[in-house]
């Protein structure tokens, strides 16, 4: 008797589990390539954090920030976290986007090379390996050249792939020079390299990831979009109080062995000098400054307004949920 008790109650909490996780609305969100960060991005999606709020993110990674904004376009997403340079472009296109929310304000960002090269100059003549035009590497990295008063055309950009094969082709001399997550710093010596400049020392106002979704489902589903941005404020919340927590994550989703220091170098950048900010504020001059950057680089037209791409009427109605809890 005893057991048939037993039997029922297991088939009845099955049962309960099913139906609440049948009752969550799905949303479709997307990331870059995960690295030793990813602990952080992809914290709101575990149980406890999204579910408490009726939703269920399903997390899908894809190789760069362009794949996303095509995905998000094409209906493929409901929102994407990456850097808001193609988003603007595709905005003053007349693309219907919208950024709801920057917990990245900080880029954790770097240009590395040989240790031979000790200067943005010195890369003049050389070839600096990006990612598609219009991305975070491409555009980071003309930001640099830009800083040290070079000229665009001083510097050659050739596609190079991700981050790690970026990396790696400067170690094998076919680049001079790549940008990457600082992250890498933890791998840089034994590949003989060595971090040339972060992006907090030259170019400051470089946002690193918002969230970005389109201007229907904000219209159409405010609810639906601040659930999910509540379980995000959350999730970030939780990752930077819990540093054991969101290192596991990092290492998991990432599939890093845990002798691998670059999870631990980033999170400690993260909380040293507050790149990650829960409360998702959106800084309109931080934008402005990248609209300029677009501009100089020819990516869009001048005097494009980066208002015009924010939406923060979400926002402010997922606070409300997170402090309803």
């Amino acid at each position: 008797m005893k057991k048939l008790v037993s039997l029922t109650a297991t088939a009845l909490l099955v049962t309960t589990a099913f139906a609440h996780a049948q009752s969550l609305e799905p949303f479709r969100y997307g990331t870059v390539a995960t690295k030793g960060d990813a602990g952080f991005v992809y914290m709101a999606a575990e149980d406890g954090f999204d579910d408490s709020f009726g939703i269920d993110i399903d997390m899908q990674s894809f190789k760069g920030d362009s794949i996303l904004l095509r995905g998000l376009l094409a209906g493929e997403l409901d929102a994407y976290i990456g850097n808001p340079g193609g988003p603007m472009i595709a905005a003053s296109k007349g693309a219907d986007i919208k950024i709801i929310g920057c917990p990245w304000p900080g880029l954790t960002y770097a240009l590395f090379t040989k240790p031979e090269i000790t200067s943005v100059e010195q890369l003049a003549g050389g070839t600096i390996g990006v990612s598609a035009p219009g991305s975070l590497p491409d555009l980071f990295s003309r930001a640099v050249v830009k800083s040290a008063g070079l000229s665009l055309d001083d510097v050659n950009f050739t596609v190079a792939g991700s981050d790690s094969e970026r990396v790696a082709a400067v170690s094998a001399d076919l680049i001079t020079a790549a940008p990457s997550s600082s992250e890498f710093n933890a791998k840089a010596p034994e590949l003989g390299l060595h971090m040339l400049v972060h992006a907090r020392d030259v170019v400051p106002e470089y946002v690193r990831f918002c969230i970005m979704t389109r201007g229907d489902i904000v219209r159409d589903r405010p609810d639906y979009i601040a659930k999910f941005l509540a379980a995000q404020m959350k999730g970030f919340s939780y990752a930077l109080e819990n540093k054991d927590a969101t290192l596991a994550l990092s290492y998991e989703k990432a599939e890093m062995p845990e002798t691998d220091q670059a999870p631990v170098l980033i999170y400690d950048e993260v909380v040293k000098f507050g790149a990650v900010n829960p409360e998702m504020t959106v800084e309109i001059d931080k934008l402005e400054w990248l609209s300029g950057l677009l501009a100089e680089t020819g990516n869009m037209d001048a005097g494009y307004d980066p208002t015009m791409i924010v939406d923060t009427s979400v926002l402010e109605n997922a606070k409300a949920l997170l402090a309803a809890q």
